[in-house]
């Protein structure tokens, strides 16, 4: 169990250097295509009623999770802000999502996940820099399929509902304990000064290399006044 602990720890540390990070316009191409990817799933029409009504979104592409009773989770994200009263877009904000876990766990998976930001409490906890899920911020796996569709405009309960296809198998362990952290350097470069992320989230998402998520999030939220 030692040695399995070890190599667990050793592959978390492999999978955070920073020689694995994307750029931030990177990130962003690969947004675009896991939003698409999700929002073509068959199951995924409620996601689409709640981002019509959302205070934001974050999309990480790739979460690595591995785990042989620890496990540990790292993958990088871009959030963005959304005005409900304008549908107006701000940011993007860069962060990280980290964790280790423990009890049953055992594989490896890469999941492409969204996180749709339900209220302006959820919003608020981001732009704190560094929050921890199901801890000071609640989630909750988004409602599917077409029976929760009325539902989906309704009562929310989470700050949170959270989207995803995951690529491996996985036993074990939830989002809840996963922590989502500034990452300052990807910041950095896109904005080219240091800003604090409630400043990141109140610019407008003008710059040409954002427009493509902007497009692909509102084009999601048009299909769910078709048909």
């Amino acid at each position: 169990m030692y040695r399995k602990s070890i190599v667990v720890l050793l592959l978390i540390a492999v999978l955070t250097t920073p020689a694995m990070a994307k750029t931030p316009n990177e990130l962003i191409e690969e947004a675009v295509l896991v939003l698409r990817e999700i929002a073509e799933q068959p199951d995924a029409e409620p996601m689409a009623n709640l981002l019509k009504n959302a205070y934001g979104v974050a999309i990480f592409p790739s979460v690595i999770k591995a785990g042989i009773g620890l496990g540990g989770r790292y993958g990088e994200g871009v959030i963005l802000q959304r005005d409900p009263k304008t549908n107006s877009w701000y940011g993007p904000y860069f962060v990280n999502m980290k964790g280790i876990s423990y009890g049953f766990q055992i594989g490896l998976q890469s999941t492409a996940l969204v996180l749709v930001i339900a209220n302006e409490r959820g919003m608020e906890g981001l732009k704190e820099g560094k929050i921890t899920l199901g801890g000071s911020l609640s989630i909750a796996a988004g409602p599917i399929g077409r029976s929760a569709e009325a539902g989906t405009d309704l009562e929310l309960k989470a700050s949170m509902y959270s989207y995803s296809i995951s690529r491996g198998a996985f036993a074990g362990a939830s989002l809840e304990g996963a922590i989502i952290d500034n990452s300052t350097g990807s910041n950095l470069v896109f904005w080219q000064e240091e800003l604090k992320p409630e400043e990141i989230l109140k610019k407008k998402a003008s710059s040409e290399s954002i427009q493509p998520l902007i497009q692909e999030l509102q084009t999601i939220v048009k299909k769910t006044h078709i048909g």
